[in-house]
């Protein structure tokens, strides 16, 4: 699925597009650094791809990768990608959307995205808070934090993102976080080359408004999920006391297992080859053309 191009190689210039504007210390720029940095490895070009986003944070990506891009409405990404999907199947399609814009206004775009598995790679940026609008409870938000819409604590337990997409039917789950810079690169290649809906879990963080959603500066919470043959090495430079578990992502029983532990796993929890709807969408109108045709074409049979 990468292109080259032995002349004009794409580099991480190629990919900048305007500055970006978020807070000081915010996560979304190394997930900014870590996709193009992915782009330039694949040497995938900025003319067969396409950063599509909801509302929020995340939702500036497409202005500053110097791809196509669509900055769309809260929550209606899904929709939005999936007709790029059916009308350029050519394109290789990201998808970027927080916790809120994913779980909360567009969770039903999500659920019926992942049901319909077309050719896409989806990056949740989970900081566990609505950051763009300073701090209210997302679906996401721990229990009992105290946010602007809870100021006395957020009263129910959380939405486990990864147990989302497992029983939505998803082709292709996997976790990773975005200061692990190495395991993140990582995960987006695994992702890119799987066919179908690559729903990939990003723990982000918020130091203006959520400073206390994922203790980075120590890694002794954090279990990385590893397979020899088909799972995604573990980062023991940037999580240099986390632990291993091996994992095997072919198990649907296993990976509803692991997933109870999110936050604290990472990597590949469960991948399986599934019927693609764009494929089966493309193919059809395909089919159901060249009958039109034949049928055409009867009418002057001698």
């Amino acid at each position: 699925m990468s292109n080259s191009n032995v002349v004009n190689p794409v580099t991480m210039k190629d990919l900048k597009s305007s500055d970006p504007r978020w807070c000081t210390g915010c996560g979304d720029y190394t997930i900014l650094v870590g996709l193009r940095k992915f782009m330039v490895q694949n040497q995938i070009f900025r003319e067969n791809t396409v950063n599509i986003s909801g509302i929020g944070c995340s939702g500036r990506i497409p202005h500053y990768m110097n791809t196509y891009g669509i900055h769309s409405i809260h929550g209606r990404d899904i929709p939005i990608a999936l007709g790029v999907a059916l009308a350029k199947p050519e394109l290789k399609l990201f998808i970027h959307s927080g916790d809120g814009d994913s779980l909360s206004i567009g969770g039903n775009h999500l659920l019926h995205g992942i049901k319909k598995n077309f050719n896409c790679v989806y990056l949740l940026f989970d900081n566990q808070i609505y950051g763009l609008t300073k701090s209210q409870t997302s679906p996401t938000t721990r229990q009992g934090l105290p946010t602007q819409s809870h100021p006395s604590g957020a009263m129910i337990e959380p939405i486990n993102p990864i147990s989302f997409a497992l029983g939505a039917g998803a082709s292709f789950v996997a976790t990773t976080a975005e200061w692990m810079g190495t395991h993140f690169v990582e995960t987006l290649d695994a992702a890119f080359k799987h066919p179908g809906f690559s729903f990939v879990h990003i723990a982000q963080r918020c130091p203006k408004f959520n400073p206390t959603a994922w203790n980075f500066q120590d890694s002794s919470w954090l279990t990385f999920l590893v397979d020899e043959k088909n799972g995604i090495a573990a980062d023991q430079k940037a999580a240099p006391d986390s632990k291993t578990v091996p994992h095997s992502p072919c198990s649907y029983e296993d990976a509803i297992t692991v997933s109870k532990d999110v936050p604290n796993v990472f990597g590949l929890v469960y991948q399986e080859e599934k019927p693609m709807y764009d494929k089966l969408v493309i193919d059809a109108t395909k089919a159901q053309k060249q009958r039109s045709l034949d049928t055409l074409l009867d009418d002057y049979i001698i």
